[in-house]
């Protein structure tokens, strides 16, 4: 506002100076006037162009502010109170208040006045009643009271504003918190809890084996191998959660290619035959960012999880299909199990504590991803298809 202030004062000056020049005695007259002019114009030029710089310095030192307004009198009293210059002498009341508040107001405004006084009074015109010669300098005052009133709403508004920016940066963490808190809540769920839930159920089976009467050397050998192969999961599974965390760039991954490896080693891993059908049309590697792509792989593992430990499924289809026409990446999780109850719902799996599926939703969602669980094309099973919108590269781009 100061600023806007100065800029309003640079063009008053630069068309009352002619007339100030014009008016002035020959001489030393013409040399003061025009001395005033370069250093008034110059020093609110410099306070407009950087008042981050020089602005500091006038609001630490009132005196500068009333040096101005003397060497703005000689222009005053040279071009006369009758010309546009009056209505610099009525910024500077305007600027004291803001800077200064009510104080400075008062006294730069009276200053003012009495300067403006002065001037009329020194040049004086027959047809100039008390009212016209009172008017500017009860402008000096108005203006004056206008900004000490300007200064306390910005101070105001400042304060309110900080108040704000310190509340809404208070919510932007607990929100980063929660979000946080819940993203650790389902990489846990997906990975190191359910491996350590198999790690305790293998151990009560080798316990429930080795407290036999007759114990079976080859099935607590069978059963050792289990916890520890589990235990190495458990152990590999905490040092990826890990890693992810601190990752702080990493390069994009082959989704299609990711599948399939995943889709093999569960099919390895728990006998159920688990099969991969990779998109119909030949397709490129299908790079996607590795936050994005751990997502939506996350997703599919633990759709075939889910298969495998709730649905008594025997087989399960993981299919892949990139639209080019629609820059879509659909993958297609079906299974023939046993389908989901038919009063499945979100709030109801969070009440319960089964937060699977509730992780699977949250996890599209923080990529962009449209998911659906339900029925697919088969009328036995379930199938959760995940579309994933792509920018994918043309030839003609």
């Amino acid at each position: 506002m100061c600023r806007q202030v100065f800029g309003f004062r640079l063009a008053m000056i630069a068309l009352a100076a002619p007339a100030a020049l014009l008016n002035a005695n020959p001489g030393l007259g013409t040399r003061l006037v025009g001395a005033a002019v370069v250093i008034t114009f110059m020093v609110s030029y410099a306070l407009f162009r950087d008042w981050e710089r020089f602005g500091p310095l006038l609001l630490r030192h009132p005196s500068l502010l009333a040096a101005d307004t003397l060497f703005a009198s000689l222009l005053l009293i040279s071009a006369g109170p009758d010309t546009t210059l009056a209505y610099v002498s009525v910024c500077t009341p305007l600027l004291a208040g803001i800077a200064y508040s009510w104080r400075g107001a008062a006294v730069f405004a009276s200053l003012q006045s009495l300067i403006l006084l002065l001037a009329q009074t020194a040049l004086p015109h027959p047809n100039t009643t008390p009212a016209e010669m009172l008017l500017l300098p009860g402008f000096c005052v108005i203006t004056g009271a206008v900004g000490s009133t300007l200064r306390n709403l910005l101070l105001r508004f400042g304060t309110a504003t900080q108040a704000l920016t310190a509340m809404k940066a208070r919510l932007a963490v607990a929100e980063a918190i929660s979000e946080e808190r819940a993203r650790l809540a389902r990489e846990m769920h997906d990975s190191v809890a359910k491996t350590l839930h198999g790690v305790a159920l293998a151990a009560e089976g080798l316990a429930t084996s080795a407290a036999a009467p007759t114990p079976d050397p080859a099935l607590l050998e069978r059963q050792a191998g289990l916890v520890a192969r589990a235990a190495r999961r458990a152990a590999t599974e905490s040092r990826e959660l890990l890693t992810d965390l601190r990752r702080d760039q990493t390069p994009a991954t082959d989704v299609l290619e990711e599948l399939a490896t995943r889709t093999r080693n569960f099919s390895a891993r728990t006998t159920l035959r688990a099969t991969y059908r990779a998109p119909a049309h030949p397709h490129p590697a299908l790079a996607v960012p590795h936050p994005v792509a751990r997502q939506l792989l996350t997703i599919t593992e633990e759709a075939m999880e889910n298969a495998h430990r709730h649905a008594e499924a025997t087989r399960i289809d993981v299919t892949a299909d990139v639209d080019p026409d629609h820059e879509l990446l659909s993958i297609s999780v079906q299974d023939d199990g046993r389908g989901l109850p038919p009063d499945t719902t979100l709030d109801a799996l969070r009440r319960s504590g089964h937060f699977g599926l509730v992780g699977m939703v949250e996890r599209a969602e923080s990529v962009g991803a449209r998911i659906h669980i339900g029925e697919g094309a088969d009328a036995k099973g379930t199938e959760v298809l995940l579309e994933l919108p792509l920018s994918l590269p043309r030839a003609d781009r």
